[in-house]
């Protein structure tokens, strides 16, 4: 009997239900023991240990965060990085051409060939070319840069700013201006190329006046300051402002019908050794403290009114004596504050009709106060461009 009760004891523990549900009851208890040991309260003993816990935790927290931030920013620089070099303005090689009417490889053969010489000027010099297809242009062949040998005139960031530059000047047009079509980048040196107009400068003009090869009457001069300051106000107005810079006669050219249109505006801007500071046509505060505004431009603008009404050139030696106070400017102020402005005019254009006395008399109190020593008390361009156009309808 005992026997038989063992066998099926043993039986009973073989089967694999019984062992699950053994198992089963051992785990659950083992899970209310840990219940119970979490429920009771803390001892002192183990207080510092919690609370060592809590700030390691903590420190833990605070470092992960510390940690995603400075890899967002890292992160954050290299994209930027990486997106302002794959966006950068490459550098070009070869001839830039803005124009259909002209191709790469005609325009190289003519500036390899020799090319009449229009005129030059510290800055380079002008030249005519004649393209195999018949085009004429005008090339400005910039003189080679002071610092081309430094490491920084050769470096990309360098090309690169110019190469800008250019692009900038080649996007601007006016009928008032000289729009660079193309540009050829060498060694140490660029070639802008503009149309060509066939008056030459206002510079040779005005000399042709002197020696009565050319009569120039009031109503083209006038037509030409009007012309001369429309294109002023453009540049002045454009965002960014652009500043002329070197504004005098030999830059500024006449077409065919005696338009004129603006030449080496913001040129100076390219390299630093093109300077805009000439002698007889810069603003007194260019002498004094190098600074150049847009009032500046307007200094010049007043320069070349004052050639215009006057017919004089302002190296002219008679503006070094005493009885003509020095210069052009002075000299045509103290006639208009004197009641005797009309003495300042170019005999060639005064006429019989008083109505064009009238106006040249008032253009010569607008080039006074473009001539102001204070660029302050300087009309702007707009302002000029209403002053003139009132004088006539153009």
């Amino acid at each position: 009997m005992d026997r038989r009760r063992r066998r099926r004891s043993t039986s009973e523990m073989n089967n694999p239900i019984a062992r699950l549900l053994l198992l089963l009851l051992i785990f659950c208890c083992r899970q209310g023991a840990v219940q119970s040991q979490e429920t009771e309260p803390p001892s002192p003993a183990k207080h510092p240990h919690s609370k060592n816990e809590l700030q390691r935790i903590i420190l833990s927290i605070v470092l992960g965060v510390l940690t995603g931030l400075i890899c967002a920013l890292l992160t954050a620089l290299l994209v930027r990085c990486f997106v302002r070099y794959i966006s950068r303005t490459p550098i070009l090689k070869g001839p830039v051409i803005f124009s259909p009417k002209i191709d790469p490889k005609t325009l190289q053969l003519a500036l390899a060939s020799e090319n009449r010489l229009l005129g030059s000027s510290p800055n380079g010099k002008y030249c005519r070319t004649v393209l195999d297809t018949g085009l004429i242009i005008a090339v400005k062949q910039l003189g080679p840069f002071s610092e081309c040998g430094s490491p920084e005139a050769q470096s990309k960031a360098a090309k690169r700013r110019i190469q800008q530059e250019l692009e900038v000047l080649a996007g601007l047009r006016h009928r008032h201006l000289m729009s660079l079509r193309a540009y050829v980048r060498e060694h140490d040196r660029f070639s802008l190329v503009y149309d060509f107009v066939p008056n030459g400068s206002l510079e040779d003009a005005m000399n042709r006046v002197r020696e009565t090869q050319l009569q120039l009457s009031w109503e083209v001069r006038l037509r030409i300051a009007v012309g001369v300051i429309k294109g002023l106000q453009y540049l002045h107005s454009y965002v960014p402002q652009i500043m002329h810079y070197n504004l005098k006669p030999t830059n500024v050219m006449l077409d065919s019908e005696f338009e004129p249109r603006l030449g080496d505006y913001g040129l100076a801007k390219l390299a630093p050794y093109l300077t805009g500071a000439t002698s007889g046509y810069s603003a007194p505060e260019c002498f004094q403290n190098g600074r150049y505004t847009d009032k500046s431009d307007i200094f010049s603008f007043g320069m070349i009114l004052g050639v215009l009404l006057t017919g004089r050139d302002p190296t002219d030696p008679f503006f070094g004596e005493a009885a003509s106070g020095g210069s052009l400017g002075r000299w045509l102020r103290h006639l208009q504050q004197a009641g005797e402005a009309r003495e300042a005019l170019d005999k060639s254009i005064i006429g019989e009709e008083g109505e064009e006395d009238d106006e040249m008399l008032m253009a010569v109190r607008i080039a006074v106060v473009c001539l102001s020593d204070l660029p302050a008390e300087r009309p702007s361009s707009d302002e000029l461009v209403h002053m003139l156009t009132q004088l006539n309808s153009f």
